[in-house]
């Protein structure tokens, strides 16, 4: 009984923890959108980032309510998508037309279609606890995807021997992100999270 207490007010910290990071994690691009906001232009910035975000927010917050009582997954992703609307928001507006119509088009296919896709097969052909398993394997798979593409900066940072373009206090968060969030999975033993959140 002790034991079973102890693992979930350590879930319940390492939760609010991973809450709190995330935060200031999503919030990490706001320079960035200021930036776009008083030149009136999205200066070339891409949106892709911010579209690849929204889509993996929505993923973990659709497998959070399969889940049922994942509340700090729920809160997290809700935020975390309101931001990433916002931001795509900003962009859309500020960007030039062929930007517009390609975002406006990526988004459509990424959170439209791809999230669209994955609720109905999970829907549709599984039921029961097989649903939420599908559909956690599903975002273990592309969160481990997304968040492994980064890795191609190394080579520019070991070429040109720079980490400008891997800011450190960048680094440092998402590592403590993904610890919070690993520790989170393994104290409520939720696999997916611990893979799939473990690398925010």
């Amino acid at each position: 009984m002790l034991a079973f207490l102890n693992a979930r007010f350590l879930a319940f910290v390492f939760g609010l923890l991973g809450n709190i990071i995330s935060f200031l994690v999503f919030l990490a691009p706001l320079p960035t959108f200021y930036k776009i906001y008083r030149k009136k232009s999205s200066e070339g910035y891409q949106a892709v980032p911010y579209m690849v975000a929204l889509f993996s927010a929505a993923l973990l917050l659709y497998y959070a309510v399969l889940k049922t009582n994942a509340y700090m997954i729920i809160s997290i992703n809700c935020i975390g998508c309101f931001i990433e609307i916002a931001y795509l928001s900003i962009y859309i507006f500020y960007a030039p037309k062929n930007a517009k119509i390609s975002t406006l088009t990526c988004i459509s296919i990424f959170n439209v279609c791809g999230l669209g896709t994955v609720m109905l097969i999970s829907l549709i052909l599984v039921k029961g606890p097989k649903r939420v398993e599908l559909v956690g394997w599903i975002c273990a798979v592309i969160n481990l995807a997304v968040f492994a593409a980064p890795l191609s900066i190394m080579r520019r940072v070991i070429r040109t021997k720079s980490v400008e373009y891997m800011p450190f206090m960048l680094s440092f968060s998402l590592t403590l992100c993904a610890t919070a969030w690993f520790f989170y999975g393994f104290f409520v033993n939720d696999f997916y999270i611990a893979v799939s959140k473990g690398h925010f």
